[in-house]
């Protein structure tokens, strides 16, 4: 069976935005702020090594080395030149690691990392269970996992006004909160923590939305995807189909729902799964929505 999403595409995606990615990621360097206020859980505990998964250009990076100075931090990215620009990010005086490697292999030991912290990395990712079980692996008993991952409802606007224009996917599938929290227990993660934000970002028209998703790297991954150019026509009928959702203000919206999880590597010898109990899903009724509006 082909794979969801095609990660060459994703490493050339990311490639190509990495000298636009951070004066354009606005959205993406404010979930990394939420995230980090998350490490305040880890309260004096000062980890020896912390990596930071899908680190793009290192903004959170960065933040975390200030944080704890005598810690090893690590920046792993798909894309080489993220790590380019992520040197930008270090200094002499604030030098963390840079490893171009890709989520679902990490060239690192067992138990050797205290704190992994991915900021809007997980959604490019088909297998989640297989992910988190790397990610456990390479923690320490006990350490903490932060990361984010973009939710159903993002870009839904998108989504539908290109379904007017052919029958082909134009947007990444994302997962549902539920599945996110199943993967982590799947995993053997304990005490997962849920939370989700909703944005709504603003766009003068069609291609604006679009030049923004391709400085950023947030193109159509999946396999599946149109390997041709959309076409005027196409794009013409996407165009006609979202421009009824223009707002008073005159701008068009654009949908970002985020999931964040916090959860914890069990210690020694605890299995995969533990026997007698099924997956844990979480209910969506159980998990607060805070809109957000980014304008």
């Amino acid at each position: 069976m082909p794979s969801l999403f095609d990660p060459k595409h994703v490493r050339r995606a990311f490639s190509r935005a990495a000298t636009s990615y951070q004066a354009a990621a606005v959205l993406q360097q404010e979930v990394a702020k939420r995230l980090l206020e998350s490490l305040d859980y880890l309260e004096e505990k000062q980890p020896q090594v912390v990596l930071d998964i899908g680190s793009g250009p290192a903004y959170s990076t960065a933040a975390m080395k200030k944080r704890w100075p005598k810690a090893q931090v690590i920046a792993l990215d798909l894309a080489m030149p993220m790590l380019v620009e992520a040197k930008k990010q270090a200094g002499w005086w604030r030098p963390f690691s840079r490893v171009c490697a890709d989520a679902r292999a990490l060239p690192l030991a067992d138990n050797s990392v205290d704190v992994i912290f991915s900021n809007l990395c997980l959604q490019w990712v088909e297998d989640l269970p297989a992910v988190f079980a790397g990610f456990r692996r390479v923690l320490k008993p006990g350490g903490l996992l932060v990361c984010s991952t973009f939710g159903p409802d993002t870009l839904v606007e998108l989504r539908e006004a290109f379904a007017h224009a052919d029958d082909t996917a134009h947007v990444s599938n994302f997962v549902q909160i539920a599945q996110f929290g199943d993967a982590l227990m799947m995993a053997g993660f304990r005490n997962p923590v849920l939370d989700r934000d909703l944005f709504t970002l603003t766009y003068d028209d069609l291609p604006a939305l679009m030049r923004e998703l391709k400085a950023i790297g947030a193109t159509n991954a999946m396999s599946n995807r149109r390997h041709t150019l959309t076409g005027r026509g196409r794009f013409a009928a996407a165009r006609d189909a979202y421009e009824p959702l223009r707002r008073t203000d005159g701008k068009l919206p654009s949908s970002w729902e985020v999931i964040y999880a916090q959860a914890w590597a069990p210690e020694p010898g605890a299995p995969i799964r533990e026997q007698g109990h099924d997956v844990a899903a979480v209910p969506v009724s159980a998990i607060p929505i805070r809109r957000k509006p980014r304008e």
